[in-house]
Protein backbone atom coordinates (compact mmCIF):
# COMPACT_ATOMS: atom_id res chain seq x y z
CA UNK A 1 0.00 0.00 0.00
CA UNK A 2 2.82 2.38 -0.07
CA UNK A 3 3.28 2.86 3.93
CA UNK A 4 6.78 2.03 5.81
CA UNK A 5 6.81 -1.06 8.07
CA UNK A 6 8.95 -1.86 10.61
CA UNK A 7 8.76 -5.77 11.99
CA UNK A 8 9.61 -6.34 15.28
CA UNK A 9 10.53 -9.85 17.17
CA UNK A 10 12.37 -10.62 19.93
CA UNK A 11 13.17 -14.04 18.45
CA UNK A 12 16.51 -13.35 17.07
CA UNK A 13 17.03 -16.37 14.37
CA UNK A 14 13.83 -15.06 13.02
CA UNK A 15 14.80 -11.72 12.65
CA UNK A 16 18.11 -13.07 11.04
CA UNK A 17 16.49 -15.66 8.66
CA UNK A 18 13.86 -12.81 7.61
CA UNK A 19 17.10 -10.68 6.77
CA UNK A 20 18.73 -13.52 4.79
CA UNK A 21 15.10 -14.00 2.84
CA UNK A 22 13.57 -16.97 4.62
CA UNK A 23 10.46 -17.17 5.62
CA UNK A 24 9.12 -18.38 9.19
CA UNK A 25 5.85 -19.75 7.66
CA UNK A 26 4.61 -20.99 4.10
CA UNK A 27 2.13 -19.41 2.27
CA UNK A 28 2.61 -18.83 -1.88
CA UNK A 29 3.79 -15.30 -2.78
CA UNK A 30 4.70 -14.35 0.60
CA UNK A 31 8.68 -14.24 -0.38
CA UNK A 32 8.21 -12.47 -3.26
CA UNK A 33 6.27 -10.10 -1.37
CA UNK A 34 8.55 -9.64 1.36
CA UNK A 35 11.32 -9.27 -0.83
CA UNK A 36 9.95 -6.85 -3.64
CA UNK A 37 9.35 -4.77 -0.32
CA UNK A 38 12.30 -5.08 1.15
CA UNK A 39 14.08 -3.94 -1.85
CA UNK A 40 12.10 -1.33 -2.10
CA UNK A 41 13.11 0.29 0.97
CA UNK A 42 9.73 -0.07 3.09
CA UNK A 43 10.09 -2.66 5.04
CA UNK A 44 12.81 -3.98 7.50
CA UNK A 45 13.64 -5.92 11.08
CA UNK A 46 14.52 -5.47 14.29
CA UNK A 47 14.66 -6.59 17.48
CA UNK A 48 15.06 -3.61 18.90
CA UNK A 49 11.17 -2.47 19.76
CA UNK A 50 12.25 0.97 20.99
CA UNK A 51 13.91 1.74 17.52
CA UNK A 52 11.38 -0.14 15.44
CA UNK A 53 8.59 2.20 17.05
CA UNK A 54 10.29 5.24 16.88
CA UNK A 55 8.57 7.89 14.91
CA UNK A 56 5.49 5.30 13.92
CA UNK A 57 2.34 6.69 13.70
CA UNK A 58 0.75 3.21 13.87
CA UNK A 59 2.13 0.06 16.34
CA UNK A 60 0.28 -3.09 15.56
CA UNK A 61 0.42 -5.82 18.28
CA UNK A 62 0.44 -8.78 16.18
CA UNK A 63 2.15 -11.25 19.40
CA UNK A 64 0.17 -14.67 19.35
CA UNK A 65 -2.75 -15.42 22.12
CA UNK A 66 -3.10 -19.24 22.57
CA UNK A 67 -5.32 -21.42 24.81
CA UNK A 68 -3.97 -20.60 28.51
CA UNK A 69 -3.01 -24.27 29.90
CA UNK A 70 -5.71 -25.71 32.02
CA UNK A 71 -8.59 -23.44 31.42
CA UNK A 72 -9.24 -22.65 27.93
CA UNK A 73 -8.92 -18.97 28.18
CA UNK A 74 -7.32 -16.73 25.73
CA UNK A 75 -3.43 -16.14 27.60
CA UNK A 76 -3.07 -12.99 27.17
CA UNK A 77 0.29 -12.46 28.80
CA UNK A 78 2.00 -11.41 25.49
CA UNK A 79 0.05 -8.84 24.69
CA UNK A 80 0.59 -7.28 28.00
CA UNK A 81 3.66 -7.93 28.15
CA UNK A 82 4.56 -6.03 24.58
CA UNK A 83 1.59 -3.37 26.02
CA UNK A 84 3.88 -2.60 28.98
CA UNK A 85 7.21 -2.05 26.68
CA UNK A 86 5.63 0.24 23.96
CA UNK A 87 4.42 2.29 26.90
CA UNK A 88 8.78 2.31 27.76
CA UNK A 89 9.74 3.03 24.17
CA UNK A 90 7.29 5.85 22.66
CA UNK A 91 9.13 8.60 21.77
CA UNK A 92 5.83 10.46 20.31
CA UNK A 93 2.36 10.19 20.21
CA UNK A 94 0.82 6.81 18.65
CA UNK A 95 -1.99 4.77 17.98
CA UNK A 96 -1.25 1.18 19.45
CA UNK A 97 -3.80 -1.23 17.03
CA UNK A 98 -4.61 -4.81 18.87
CA UNK A 99 -4.46 -7.30 15.42
CA UNK A 100 -4.01 -9.91 18.08
CA UNK A 101 -7.30 -11.87 18.65
CA UNK A 102 -8.31 -11.03 21.68
CA UNK A 103 -10.88 -11.49 24.20
CA UNK A 104 -13.33 -8.16 25.09
CA UNK A 105 -12.29 -5.78 27.29
CA UNK A 106 -8.74 -6.53 26.12
CA UNK A 107 -8.17 -2.63 24.86
CA UNK A 108 -9.47 -1.86 28.39
CA UNK A 109 -6.64 -3.68 30.08
CA UNK A 110 -3.84 -2.22 27.21
CA UNK A 111 -4.86 1.24 27.77
CA UNK A 112 -4.89 0.80 31.47
CA UNK A 113 -1.34 -0.93 31.04
CA UNK A 114 -0.01 1.85 28.74
CA UNK A 115 -1.51 4.81 31.52
CA UNK A 116 0.66 3.28 34.00
CA UNK A 117 3.82 3.08 31.31
CA UNK A 118 4.14 6.67 32.58
CA UNK A 119 4.55 7.77 28.93
CA UNK A 120 3.84 11.79 28.26
CA UNK A 121 2.82 11.15 24.95
CA UNK A 122 -0.89 10.48 23.61
CA UNK A 123 -1.82 7.38 22.96
CA UNK A 124 -5.26 5.83 21.49
CA UNK A 125 -5.74 1.68 21.49
CA UNK A 126 -7.61 0.58 18.30
CA UNK A 127 -9.02 -3.33 18.00
CA UNK A 128 -8.79 -4.04 14.61
CA UNK A 129 -8.82 -7.85 14.25
CA UNK A 130 -7.40 -9.67 11.21
CA UNK A 131 -9.66 -12.36 9.23
CA UNK A 132 -7.31 -13.35 7.28
CA UNK A 133 -7.28 -16.73 6.05
CA UNK A 134 -3.75 -19.12 6.08
CA UNK A 135 -3.10 -20.34 2.42
CA UNK A 136 -4.60 -17.06 1.28
CA UNK A 137 -3.84 -13.96 3.89
CA UNK A 138 -1.98 -12.27 0.74
CA UNK A 139 -5.27 -11.85 -1.02
CA UNK A 140 -7.57 -11.73 1.79
CA UNK A 141 -5.20 -8.57 2.92
CA UNK A 142 -5.31 -7.12 -0.50
CA UNK A 143 -9.23 -7.77 -1.34
CA UNK A 144 -11.25 -7.85 2.36
CA UNK A 145 -14.46 -8.71 2.51
CA UNK A 146 -14.29 -5.92 5.21
CA UNK A 147 -12.06 -4.08 7.54
CA UNK A 148 -13.31 -3.82 11.41
CA UNK A 149 -12.02 -0.75 13.19
CA UNK A 150 -13.14 -0.06 17.13
CA UNK A 151 -12.06 3.43 18.44
CA UNK A 152 -14.07 5.83 20.23
CA UNK A 153 -11.01 8.72 19.04
CA UNK A 154 -10.88 10.59 16.23
CA UNK A 155 -7.57 11.14 16.08
CA UNK A 156 -7.16 7.22 15.65
CA UNK A 157 -10.16 6.81 13.02
CA UNK A 158 -8.63 9.20 11.03
CA UNK A 159 -5.33 7.56 10.92
CA UNK A 160 -7.03 4.39 10.06
CA UNK A 161 -8.55 5.38 7.65
CA UNK A 162 -5.45 7.21 6.16
CA UNK A 163 -4.23 2.93 6.53
CA UNK A 164 -6.37 1.18 4.79
CA UNK A 165 -7.38 4.41 1.91
CA UNK A 166 -6.02 2.07 -0.57
CA UNK A 167 -8.67 -0.35 -0.07
CA UNK A 168 -10.98 2.41 -1.24
CA UNK A 169 -10.82 1.49 -4.82
CA UNK A 170 -12.33 -1.80 -3.87
CA UNK A 171 -15.22 -0.13 -2.27
CA UNK A 172 -14.42 -2.37 0.91
CA UNK A 173 -16.60 -1.59 3.58
CA UNK A 174 -14.92 -0.40 6.40
CA UNK A 175 -16.91 -0.79 10.12
CA UNK A 176 -16.18 1.73 12.99
CA UNK A 177 -17.14 0.56 16.05
CA UNK A 178 -16.75 0.46 19.87
CA UNK A 179 -13.55 -1.20 20.68
CA UNK A 180 -15.34 -4.28 22.68
CA UNK A 181 -17.91 -4.73 19.95
CA UNK A 182 -14.82 -4.96 17.56
CA UNK A 183 -13.01 -7.77 19.95
CA UNK A 184 -16.29 -9.91 19.99
CA UNK A 185 -17.26 -9.57 15.92
CA UNK A 186 -13.34 -11.30 15.51
CA UNK A 187 -14.75 -14.14 18.14
CA UNK A 188 -18.29 -14.07 16.74
CA UNK A 189 -17.32 -14.55 13.47
CA UNK A 190 -14.86 -17.54 13.62
CA UNK A 191 -17.39 -19.26 15.95
CA UNK A 192 -19.96 -19.02 13.73
CA UNK A 193 -17.82 -20.32 10.80
CA UNK A 194 -17.07 -23.42 12.82
CA UNK A 195 -20.29 -23.81 13.22
CA UNK A 196 -21.08 -24.29 9.36
CA UNK A 197 -17.95 -26.47 9.18
CA UNK A 198 -19.57 -28.70 12.15
CA UNK A 199 -22.60 -29.18 10.67
CA UNK A 200 -21.80 -30.41 7.51
CA UNK A 201 -19.67 -32.38 9.26
CA UNK A 202 -22.31 -34.03 10.88
CA UNK A 203 -24.54 -34.10 7.61
CA UNK A 204 -21.73 -35.72 6.02
CA UNK A 205 -22.39 -38.48 8.85
CA UNK A 206 -25.98 -38.99 7.90
CA UNK A 207 -25.05 -39.43 4.48
CA UNK A 208 -23.12 -42.09 4.94
CA UNK A 209 -25.78 -43.53 7.41
CA UNK A 210 -28.33 -42.97 4.56
CA UNK A 211 -26.85 -42.88 1.38
CA UNK A 212 -27.29 -39.32 0.74
CA UNK A 213 -24.32 -37.90 -1.60
CA UNK A 214 -22.66 -35.00 1.10
CA UNK A 215 -21.41 -33.02 -2.04
CA UNK A 216 -24.95 -32.82 -3.57
CA UNK A 217 -26.20 -31.54 -0.12
CA UNK A 218 -23.97 -29.16 0.53
CA UNK A 219 -24.44 -27.31 -3.10
CA UNK A 220 -28.15 -27.78 -2.54
CA UNK A 221 -27.99 -26.16 0.98
CA UNK A 222 -25.42 -23.57 -0.30
CA UNK A 223 -27.23 -21.94 -3.17
CA UNK A 224 -29.71 -20.67 -0.62
CA UNK A 225 -28.44 -17.01 -0.19
CA UNK A 226 -28.88 -16.72 3.51
CA UNK A 227 -26.55 -19.91 4.14
CA UNK A 228 -23.85 -19.45 1.29
CA UNK A 229 -21.51 -21.98 -0.31
CA UNK A 230 -18.61 -21.31 1.75
CA UNK A 231 -17.14 -23.57 4.66
CA UNK A 232 -19.66 -26.21 3.99
CA UNK A 233 -16.82 -28.63 2.75
CA UNK A 234 -16.81 -31.74 4.62
CA UNK A 235 -13.87 -32.85 6.75
CA UNK A 236 -11.85 -34.45 9.01
CA UNK A 237 -12.84 -31.42 11.65
CA UNK A 238 -11.39 -27.63 11.87
CA UNK A 239 -8.05 -27.38 13.58
CA UNK A 240 -5.43 -24.44 12.99
CA UNK A 241 -4.52 -21.64 14.78
CA UNK A 242 -7.75 -19.73 14.80
CA UNK A 243 -11.09 -21.67 15.44
CA UNK A 244 -9.76 -24.35 18.04
CA UNK A 245 -8.70 -21.84 20.08
CA UNK A 246 -11.23 -18.95 19.52
CA UNK A 247 -14.39 -21.04 20.20
CA UNK A 248 -12.95 -22.21 23.51
CA UNK A 249 -11.95 -18.87 24.49
CA UNK A 250 -15.20 -17.21 23.66
CA UNK A 251 -17.13 -20.09 25.96
CA UNK A 252 -15.09 -19.14 28.58
CA UNK A 253 -15.59 -15.26 28.32
CA UNK A 254 -19.90 -16.04 27.70
CA UNK A 255 -19.76 -18.10 30.67
CA UNK A 256 -17.97 -15.78 32.92
CA UNK A 257 -21.13 -13.13 32.74
CA UNK A 258 -23.54 -15.91 32.82
CA UNK A 259 -24.36 -15.90 29.32
CA UNK A 260 -23.42 -19.29 27.88
CA UNK A 261 -23.31 -19.99 24.41
CA UNK A 262 -24.25 -23.63 24.08
CA UNK A 263 -24.33 -23.91 20.03
CA UNK A 264 -20.44 -23.11 20.46
CA UNK A 265 -20.13 -25.42 23.67
CA UNK A 266 -21.40 -28.36 21.69
CA UNK A 267 -19.35 -27.10 18.24
CA UNK A 268 -16.09 -27.39 20.35
CA UNK A 269 -17.63 -30.89 21.59
CA UNK A 270 -18.51 -32.66 18.14
CA UNK A 271 -15.70 -31.12 16.57
CA UNK A 272 -12.67 -32.87 19.31
CA UNK A 273 -14.98 -35.99 18.99
CA UNK A 274 -15.07 -36.31 14.78
CA UNK A 275 -11.61 -35.76 14.33
CA UNK A 276 -10.76 -38.67 17.01
CA UNK A 277 -13.48 -40.82 15.27
CA UNK A 278 -11.52 -40.85 11.96
CA UNK A 279 -9.00 -43.35 12.33
CA UNK A 280 -11.43 -45.79 13.36
CA UNK A 281 -13.42 -45.15 9.99
CA UNK A 282 -10.12 -45.80 8.53
CA UNK A 283 -9.75 -49.29 10.51
CA UNK A 284 -13.58 -50.17 9.97
CA UNK A 285 -12.85 -49.82 6.16
CA UNK A 286 -9.87 -52.34 6.31
CA UNK A 287 -12.03 -55.30 7.83
CA UNK A 288 -11.39 -53.68 11.64
CA UNK A 289 -8.10 -54.62 12.02
CA UNK A 290 -5.06 -52.52 10.29
CA UNK A 291 -1.99 -54.92 12.90
CA UNK A 292 1.04 -54.83 10.53
CA UNK A 293 -0.76 -53.43 7.29
CA UNK A 294 1.18 -49.74 6.11
CA UNK A 295 -1.36 -47.11 5.49
CA UNK A 296 0.10 -43.73 2.47
CA UNK A 297 -1.50 -40.63 4.14
CA UNK A 298 -1.17 -37.48 2.22
CA UNK A 299 -1.24 -34.17 4.16
CA UNK A 300 -0.59 -33.43 7.16
CA UNK A 301 -1.19 -29.46 7.63
CA UNK A 302 -4.23 -28.06 8.79
CA UNK A 303 -5.14 -27.07 5.56
CA UNK A 304 -4.02 -26.75 2.09
CA UNK A 305 -1.14 -23.70 1.35
CA UNK A 306 0.43 -23.90 4.81
CA UNK A 307 3.02 -25.31 6.75
CA UNK A 308 0.74 -24.97 10.02
CA UNK A 309 -0.09 -28.08 12.29
CA UNK A 310 -1.31 -26.19 15.35
CA UNK A 311 -4.46 -28.55 16.23
CA UNK A 312 -4.22 -30.42 12.69
CA UNK A 313 -6.71 -33.55 12.39
CA UNK A 314 -3.85 -35.43 11.63
CA UNK A 315 -2.46 -35.25 15.03
CA UNK A 316 -5.35 -37.51 16.33
CA UNK A 317 -5.90 -39.67 13.23
CA UNK A 318 -2.43 -40.31 12.70
CA UNK A 319 -1.33 -41.60 16.39
CA UNK A 320 -4.44 -43.25 16.87
CA UNK A 321 -3.68 -45.52 13.20
CA UNK A 322 -0.17 -46.26 14.58
CA UNK A 323 -1.31 -47.21 17.94
CA UNK A 324 -3.56 -49.77 16.37
CA UNK A 325 -0.74 -51.31 14.94
CA UNK A 326 -0.62 -49.26 11.33
CA UNK A 327 2.59 -47.99 10.01
CA UNK A 328 1.77 -44.78 8.44
CA UNK A 329 4.20 -43.47 5.87
CA UNK A 330 3.43 -39.94 4.94
CA UNK A 331 3.59 -37.21 2.15
CA UNK A 332 2.93 -33.61 2.90
CA UNK A 333 4.09 -30.69 0.52
CA UNK A 334 5.11 -28.16 3.23
CA UNK A 335 4.26 -30.01 6.78
CA UNK A 336 6.27 -32.50 7.17
CA UNK A 337 9.20 -30.59 8.92
CA UNK A 338 6.91 -29.55 11.35
CA UNK A 339 4.88 -32.64 11.81
CA UNK A 340 8.13 -34.13 12.94
CA UNK A 341 8.16 -32.39 15.60
CA UNK A 342 4.83 -33.51 17.07
CA UNK A 343 4.71 -37.33 16.03
CA UNK A 344 7.50 -39.73 16.29
CA UNK A 345 7.39 -43.13 14.48
CA UNK A 346 5.95 -41.95 11.11
CA UNK A 347 7.70 -42.68 7.90
CA UNK A 348 7.92 -39.56 5.35
CA UNK A 349 8.26 -39.76 2.05
CA UNK A 350 9.34 -37.56 -1.14
CA UNK A 351 6.15 -37.67 -2.88
CA UNK A 352 2.58 -38.72 -2.88
CA UNK A 353 3.50 -41.61 -4.97
CA UNK A 354 6.05 -42.72 -3.03
CA UNK A 355 3.71 -42.81 -0.17
CA UNK A 356 1.01 -44.66 -1.32
CA UNK A 357 3.57 -47.77 -3.31
CA UNK A 358 2.57 -50.67 -1.82
CA UNK A 359 0.13 -49.28 0.76
CA UNK A 360 -2.90 -51.58 1.92
CA UNK A 361 -4.69 -47.90 1.91
CA UNK A 362 -4.49 -44.38 1.29
CA UNK A 363 -5.97 -41.91 3.12
CA UNK A 364 -6.35 -37.72 2.29
CA UNK A 365 -6.32 -36.07 5.16
CA UNK A 366 -5.49 -32.68 3.46
CA UNK A 367 -7.04 -30.83 0.41
CA UNK A 368 -3.42 -30.09 -1.53
CA UNK A 369 -4.39 -28.84 -5.28
CA UNK A 370 -1.45 -31.09 -6.37
CA UNK A 371 -3.66 -34.44 -4.54
CA UNK A 372 -6.61 -33.51 -6.49
CA UNK A 373 -4.04 -34.14 -10.31
CA UNK A 374 -3.23 -37.13 -9.38
CA UNK A 375 -3.27 -40.00 -11.71
CA UNK A 376 -5.21 -42.30 -10.55
CA UNK A 377 -3.97 -45.14 -13.15
CA UNK A 378 -0.91 -45.09 -11.32
CA UNK A 379 -2.91 -45.08 -8.34
CA UNK A 380 -4.98 -47.77 -9.04
CA UNK A 381 -1.96 -49.93 -9.81
CA UNK A 382 -0.72 -49.80 -6.59
CA UNK A 383 -3.85 -51.72 -5.41
CA UNK A 384 -4.97 -50.16 -1.96
CA UNK A 385 -7.85 -49.19 -0.31
CA UNK A 386 -9.06 -45.29 -0.22
CA UNK A 387 -10.43 -43.08 1.99
CA UNK A 388 -11.26 -39.72 1.05
CA UNK A 389 -11.96 -37.32 4.33
CA UNK A 390 -11.49 -34.36 1.65
CA UNK A 391 -12.80 -33.67 -2.17
CA UNK A 392 -15.63 -37.02 -1.81
CA UNK A 393 -16.45 -36.00 -5.68
CA UNK A 394 -17.99 -39.11 -6.78
CA UNK A 395 -16.16 -38.85 -10.18
CA UNK A 396 -12.69 -40.02 -8.45
CA UNK A 397 -14.70 -43.17 -6.69
CA UNK A 398 -15.80 -44.14 -10.36
CA UNK A 399 -12.46 -43.96 -11.52
CA UNK A 400 -10.59 -45.90 -9.12
CA UNK A 401 -13.14 -48.78 -9.05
Amino acid sequence: FGHDVVCIDKDQSKIDRLHDGVMPIYEPGLDSLVENNVRAGRLSFTTDLAEGIAGAGAIFIAVGTPSRRGDGHADLSFVHAVAREIGQSLSNDAVVVTKSTVPVGTGDEVERILAESGTPHRVAVVSNPEFLREGAAIKDFKIPDRVVVGTDSERARELMRELYRPLFLNETPILFTSRRTSELIKYAANAFLAVKITFINEMADLCEAVGANVQEVSRGIGLDGRIGRKFLNAGPGYGGSCFPKDTLALTKTANEPNSPVRIVDTVVEVNAARKKAMAEKVIKAMGGDVEGKTIGVLGLAFKQNTDDMRDAPSLDIVPALMEAGATVRAYDPEAMHEASKLMSGIEYADSAYEAIKGADAMVIITEWDQFRALDLDRVKRHRAAFGFFRDRRPELYGRLV
